[in-house]
């Protein structure tokens, strides 16, 4: 019977399910590589993400910073969103502890309305972080107000 007495396994085919699978994951493989090897296929994320890019920009809204300077009222709004949101890393009285002196003349990013905008709607590299989406383009607008009145004493 069994030339030395074990059992074979030898004479058993395999399952369908896992023949299936396993020519089916090559077909997958082949398929894949074709489509997204840039050599074969000349498929690119870079290319996909400079055409995301361009239509960004051509859809992104220009900046737009709302004249507040004068206004009492946006001025002690924009004092009061100060304290809560920047004081923690530029005193209360703007002076600067973590962050910059933001009474200075000349500031590092610009000390123009529209830069002193851009860094806080936008950020800054080293620790200035973006705040547009925690208080919104207007509160930024009266914040920057307020600076101006620091900064023209």
């Amino acid at each position: 019977m069994y030339e030395n007495q074990e059992p074979q396994d030898g004479h058993n085919k395999i399952p369908k399910g896992w023949l299936l699978f396993f020519f089916g994951g090559i077909i997958f493989l082949i398929g894949y590589i074709v489509s997204y090897t840039p050599a074969i296929s000349g498929w690119s994320f870079y290319k996909e993400y400079d055409k995301e890019m361009a239509s960004a920009a051509r859809t992104e809204k220009p900046v737009v910073v709302k004249e507040y300077s004068g206004d009492k009222e946006a001025i002690r709004e924009g004092k009061e969103i100060f304290a809560n949101t920047c004081a923690p890393c530029h005193n209360a009285d703007a002076t600067g502890k973590i962050g910059p002196n933001l009474t200075a003349p000349t500031l590092k990013y610009g000390s123009t309305r529209h830069d002193l905008y851009e860094t806080v709607t936008k950020g800054r590299p080293n620790g200035m972080p973006s705040f547009l989406s925690q208080i919104g383009g207007e509160k930024i607008s009266k914040v920057v107000a307020f600076l101006e009145t620091l900064r023209n004493k």
